[in-house]
């Protein structure tokens, strides 16, 4: 508590010497100004619930949807799109309170019954009957929660660093969600604290790019990204206290891959062996020396092992030209249930 204190006095003391200077994050940036450095012709937007939601859709196969972590956008997947979009319809989504989507007004945005409404709603626009789902941290919480309310609609999942269970609160989301220095971080979000925070999530500090570094930045400076992170930040506080967070996931019957880099200093490796032990179907691969985006600094192995994850059954169809069909789940006979692969 005394060390966060004295790390918050510092950051007072720096902002008041560095006061009006632009690396200080009070600004905002026009969204057109943003939406054009951080769109490409694969994006797209969509009302759901009041909300114009920023999505890319690229890609041929099986639908693939992606969420990202906390404080990050769709750009978090750029090189597992790379990798795999030769082999699915990638759809990744700018989660609402981040990136261009932006913060949602409705006073339940934080809940995660709505961010599994609001996802649903999504993906019914897109008529999305059946797919793959994988999430990144807050993402990964959220498909966790998603695949548990409609696990008719998952053929398998991936969940990446995901949160689920009481854990220490991460060091910088911490500080930004301080009492009394959460008042103020709303307002101002300076870069070196923005950089900081960033290269905490890699096992090598110095992964991250500049490019990287700027754009979490600059998107800090969407009109309510700022106030909308730190309601975020203090969930997550919430949520890091809260012993009966993951009750729900042992009645998650949709196979699922565990994901985690070995040094995750934000979602350590416990987490996810709470994940193993009450999942009733999963795997897991750990990587070493890898921090909490093994999709970054790992990223054309940890396509291939989420490709090899999500294509096993179709492998032994074409392998195997005898075993015609592929398991997914059906909800009707909770349990799983061999249909034909062209459902793919």
């Amino acid at each position: 508590m005394i060390r966060t204190f004295i790390q918050a006095t510092a950051i007072l003391l720096i902002s008041i010497a560095f006061s009006g200077c632009t690396a200080m994050g009070t600004q905002t940036v026009p969204y057109d100004q943003l939406s054009k450095k951080y769109t490409n012709s694969n994006s797209r937007y969509l009302d759901v619930n009041g909300l114009t939601i920023h999505y890319r859709d690229e890609g041929e196969g099986p639908p693939l949807v992606l969420l990202h972590g906390v404080a990050s956008s769709l750009h978090t997947w750029d090189d597992w799109v790379k990798q795999l979009k030769g082999r699915y319809r990638i759809i990744r989504l700018d989660l609402p309170g981040f990136g261009l989507t932006g913060p949602d007004s409705n006073p339940d945005s934080l809940n995660s019954d709505y961010m599994v409404a609001m996802i649903n709603g999504f993906v019914q626009q897109l008529g999305l009957e059946r797919f793959f789902m994988a999430g990144s941290s807050l993402g990964g919480y959220y498909a966790w929660n998603y695949a548990h309310a409609h696990p008719q609609k998952l053929y398998k999942l991936a969940l990446v660093g995901a949160t689920g269970y009481a854990q220490d609160m991460p060091s910088w989301l911490g500080f930004a969600s301080f009492p009394g220095i959460h008042w103020i971080t709303p307002h101002m979000m300076p870069r070196f604290m923005v950089n900081q925070t960033v290269k905490s999530a890699y096992a090598d500090s110095d992964f991250p790019t500049d490019e990287v570094k700027e754009r979490y930045f600059d998107l800090t400076q969407r009109r309510g990204n700022r106030a909308s992170y730190i309601r975020h930040f203090r969930r997550f506080r919430e949520m890091s206290d809260n012993d009966s967070l993951g009750e729900k996931v042992k009645e998650v019957m949709v196979p699922t891959l565990l994901m985690w880099g070995e040094e995750d200093s934000w979602i350590p490796l416990d987490v996810m062996r709470l994940f193993h032990r009450d999942l009733p179907y999963s795997e897991y691969l750990t990587y070493e020396g890898i921090g909490h985006l093994p999709m970054e600094e790992l990223a054309v192995q940890s396509a291939r092992d989420v490709n090899n994850f999500f294509m096993s059954e179709i492998r032994k169809v074409k392998d195997h030209p005898q075993e015609t069909d592929i398991k997914f789940y059906d909800n009707q006979n909770y349990n799983f249930h061999m249909g034909n692969n062209e459902e793919l």
